[in-house]
């Protein structure tokens, strides 16, 4: 008899979920749920602003998903509940909220409903940034090795600098807080009843390792005497491996979704890692681009390397034996949106109708008709920030080389283009370190509707791209870690290796490079190198005096 697993995505705006069959690989159902409160970065839903470089999202949502798809695509596939061997789930991180013992988040408490802290900080919370300058300067201080492990600068994103704001800012919440904990992790307390903490989140995010733990309360102690016992008080040291079972569905839990008690759930994990196992990957060499809003560039290694700006390499981050490393672009899809929403007349709106299309691929009809450096355009990619290799959130956008003659799609592919050099930049970081990237793997909705990026990307790095064979590759990647968390003897998986080698795929369309494009590419990646070390490495400040007069 078949059976099957269901995984479920949560992204920035939205959470999907996925049924499928964890022997054939079937994708029998899926649904979506665009999250009520979306993004809260202007004002909180009592119509309180919030200060510049704030993100936050409401938990209600969050449970609102599971309500609503798994319900739905447990209908729409027909398939018996008992037949559901194991959910999964993966998430944007550091994305964290505050809770009491019970898991209840402070937002949801009436004398905190108006009160920012109290409420998620999703992954592009920026607004720690200070905290996070000085917790690097403090490490670099005091010679703590493990930041280079991270590249040699933790952000702003991640968990510490965004809690060490609220001790500063709200020390009420601070206080209130019996927990601060990744919404990965909170939402797989809710299925299963119990407070879980898994070794992606800990890992990337918050500065732990297998081998040594977390830093020293020493090193706490000096940030702030107040987070000197942080971790113990507020987090906690018992960390669950991937590719092992987190829990069991509660009576609750399964009332609220249709899934039956005592069903696996598995240990989460990071939206972008998720989706190695979803296209196969399992050796050494191969990088993974997931791109959405962000790019997460993914790397499997055998050796702890470290590697100047990038975001992490971790032990066992994503598949047990290896190190997996992590890099990442803070604006890719949020890119061309932007230049959507705010740049093109209103006179490509009506040739767009008139022609039956919509504006995304009416505009990129158009820069297919555009040759590499023919607009004589190029752009930085920082319209929020630089993740890797610079790390550095105060940087901005920017576009040279405009004139009167430059046309809305000649900017359109210049931020395109500006994207893939950046890709190409952590690429090279990478080798001349000695970690090796020998194949390029594309997934995410970019990678699925958009052959012109693609193509570019290709051209740019000058390495054939593959792309990953699933829309969903984020909800099929923690189906996959379902069925682990279920195992073999309920029909699902021992092994990780095992569930990637069965249900990963890629298409058969392989996008190769153009020689004559990769000359001119090459030529102009060597500008954008200038101008990304010029105002990037301190040359220019120019970005942070002018965001600090703004």
């Amino acid at each position: 008899m078949a059976k099957y697993a269901i995984g479920v995505d949560y992204g920035t705006l939205s959470g999907r979920a996925l049924l499928v069959d964890v022997k054939t690989g079937e994708e029998l159902a899926t649904a979506v749920l665009e999250y009520p409160h979306s993004v809260m970065d202007e004002k909180l839903p009592s119509g309180k602003k919030l200060g510049k470089d704030w993100a936050l999202q409401h938990p209600k949502d969050y449970i609102d998903v599971l309500s609503y798809t798994i319900p739905k695509v447990i209908r729409d596939s027909g398939v018996d509940p008992e037949d559901i061997i194991g959910i999964g789930i993966d998430f944007t991180a550091c994305t964290i909220l505050p809770v009491k013992k019970d898991g209840t988040p402070l937002c949801f408490i009436e004398k905190y409903a108006d009160e920012p802290h109290a409420y998620v900080k999703l992954w592009k919370h920026h607004a720690a940034q200070a905290h996070a300058t000085k917790l690097n300067k403090v490490a670099e201080e005091m010679g703590e090795d493990w930041l280079a492990l991270y590249g040699g600068k933790v952000s702003s994103e991640w968990a510490i600098p965004k809690v060490w704001q609220v001790l500063d800012e709200a020390p009420e919440i601070y206080d209130e807080a019996d927990r601060f904990i990744e919404a990965a992790d909170w939402v797989t307390w809710q299925m299963c009843g119990k407070e879980i903490r898994n070794s992606c989140c800990a890992g990337y995010k918050g500065m732990w390792n297998k081998k040594k733990g977390f830093p020293s309360n020493e090193f706490f102690k000096a940030l702030d005497p107040r987070l000197e016992n942080v971790i113990d008080e507020k987090f906690s040291r018992d960390i669950l491996p991937l590719g092992t079972k987190a829990g069991e569905v509660t009576a609750e839990f399964a009332s609220l979704t249709g899934l039956k008690e005592g069903t696996a759930v598995a240990v989460p994990i990071i939206d972008a890692h998720v989706f190695v196992p979803a296209v196969g990957i399992t050796k050494p060499g191969e990088m993974l681009a997931i791109m959405g809003t962000s790019t997460c560039h993914m790397l499997l290694g055998e050796e702890e390397t470290k590697v100047p700006g990038i975001c992490g390499v971790v032990a066992d981050g994503i598949l047990p034996g290896l190190y997996a490393y992590e890099a990442g672009q803070c604006c890719v899809g949020d890119h061309f949106q932007w230049f959507i929403d705010n740049c093109l007349p209103k006179s490509y709106y009506d040739e767009a109708e008139a022609k039956g299309m919509n504006i995304h691929k009416y505009l990129r009809s158009k820069c297919e008709e555009k040759k590499p450096g023919e607009s004589g355009l190029i752009a930085l990619d920082w319209w929020n920030g630089n993740r890797s290799v610079l790390v550095d959130v105060d940087l901005t956008g920017m576009i040279l080389g405009m004139t009167l003659q430059t046309k809305p799609e000649d900017i359109y592919r210049a931020l395109i283009e500006a994207t893939a050099y950046g890709t190409r930049v952590i690429i090279e970081a990478f080798k001349e370190n000695g970690v090796d990237v020998n194949t390029f793997y594309a997934a995410g909705g970019i990678s699925q509707k958009d052959p012109m990026t693609m193509q570019i990307y290709a051209d740019v790095i000058n390495m054939p791209v593959k792309i990953a064979d699933c829309e969903q590759g984020g909800a099929l990647g923690s189906a996959i870690y379902g069925a682990c968390a279920a195992g073999a003897e309920k029909g699902g998986y021992d092994s990780l290796y095992d569930g990637a080698a069965k249900l990963g795929k890629v298409k058969d369309k392989v996008y190769l490079p153009n020689p004559e494009n990769v000359e001119i590419y090459n030529k102009l990646f060597n500008e954008y190198k200038i101008l990304h070390d010029y105002f990037g490495r301190g040359a220019n400040d120019v970005m942070k005096r002018l965001k600090n007069m703004k």
